[in-house]
């Protein structure tokens, strides 16, 4: 595993996010002066009218959701370990929502006992068929500060961020079991879409975290004003830019990536999907990366969305991509350096001033559509 230190994003116009995303509450009344203990879900009502709540450790009965919504300016902490009893159910396990809230899991563990749900090789669908699996484990809907916890084997996706003005840090998403095969999973690895931060938020920082998992360690969805630093990612799918079926605008103006990650399977990526329209992805860079140990695309840039390079949509605008600075890949010998996929010229426009990659190993890729210059790759 090495040290990811940094990726900032920030969008020039505020795009809207999805309904039931998890934007946080419109203002609460104020909490009582006191202290809240949680020792089970019975204990929420009366512990969510206290500015300090502490939830001990318990296990939440099976398909049920632990739901948190502190008064604002609460603080919460968690003094054990809480345990997601096991059944099959959408989900979610847990959802914290609110304004200005202090959440500190003092280095305790979320164990939702993924082990039991997975069967990818099975269904071969992930969170999409097979066992219904509770996605994601944790939803943060809050504003305020949500740090020091370390989340096990979620079943599906482990973090979903929602709402704004946020900072996330410290967070341990220890998946790793997933990546051994198991009986239903034949040679293949037994978790699947166990995405390690998946973000449709506004004003987001996730700092100083680790991630172990079998799909993407962060996935931006929309939002603006996002900022992913001095984290760890191990194994995965890598970093990804989503734009998918969604007509709102997202149109981050500058996407700044600082990266040092090896063994995933994808490094650097942005994919939106074939069928939608009237969104755009816009002035990312990319600045002093280093990857190694890539399997099958170092650098992803894909219109074909779910498919990977198939016919390409030219609904969604790619416009301005930059490596500035020194990024260097290191591809294994069956990947693939650099695949642009555009639909058109029109949708995949602007500079692309790809001078500061360079990309070893591995075959050439191509790219179609798009006005990239300089590189080596």
């Amino acid at each position: 595993m090495f040290i990811l230190p940094a990726i900032f994003l920030f969008a020039s116009a505020a795009a809207a996010l999805p309904a039931g995303n998890g934007t946080h509450n419109a203002p609460r009344k104020a909490g009582r002066r006191c202290t809240g203990e949680i020792q089970s879900l019975a204990d929420v009502a009366a512990a969510e009218e206290c500015t300090t709540i502490v939830i001990g450790g318990f296990t939440v009965p099976a398909g049920q959701t632990f739901a948190l919504a502190p008064p604002d300016g609460a603080s919460v902490s968690l003094t054990g370990a809480v345990t997601f009893g096991f059944q099959e159910w959408a989900g979610p396990l847990m959802t914290i929502t609110g304004n200005d809230i202090t959440f500190n899991g003092n280095g305790h563990e979320l164990l939702g006992q993924g082990d039991l749900y997975w069967d990818v090789d099975l269904q071969q669908q992930g969170i999409n068929g097979g066992v219904t699996k509770p996605d994601p484990m944790l939803r943060i809907n809050m504003g305020g500060t949500f740090t020091n916890l370390k989340l096990v084997n979620s079943p599906g996706r482990a973090i979903a961020i929602g709402g704004s003005s946020l900072t996330v840090s410290e967070i341990n998403v220890d998946n790793s079991a997933g990546s051994a095969p198991n009986s239903k999973s034949g040679s293949n690895p037994a978790g699947a879409n166990t995405d390690g931060f998946d973000v449709s938020a506004n004003n987001v920082v996730i700092e100083s975290s680790t991630v172990a998992n079998q799909d993407d360690c962060l996935a931006i969805n929309r939002g603006t004003s996002i900022t992913f630093s001095g984290n760890t990612c191990s194994g995965g799918h890598g970093i990804s830019v989503v734009r998918t079926v969604y007509s709102t605008v997202f149109a981050p103006s500058q996407i700044l990536i600082f990266c040092l990650c090896n063994q995933s399977v994808n490094g650097l990526r942005i994919k939106t999907d074939a069928t939608a329209t009237g969104s755009t992805v816009s002035g990312v860079t990319y600045t002093n990366n280093k990857l190694s140990g890539i399997t099958e695309f170092g650098v992803l840039i894909d219109q074909s969305y779910p498919s990977t390079l198939g016919t390409p949509g030219t609904g969604v605008v790619i416009n301005t991509v930059t490596f500035s600075g020194t990024n260097t890949i290191s591809v294994g010998s069956s990947a693939k350096r650099v695949e642009v996929n555009c639909g058109s010229t029109s949708s995949c426009d602007g500079t692309w001033n790809f001078a500061g990659l360079t990309v070893t190993g591995g075959a050439a890729g191509a790219v179609k559509n798009a006005p990239v210059t300089g590189g080596s790759f």
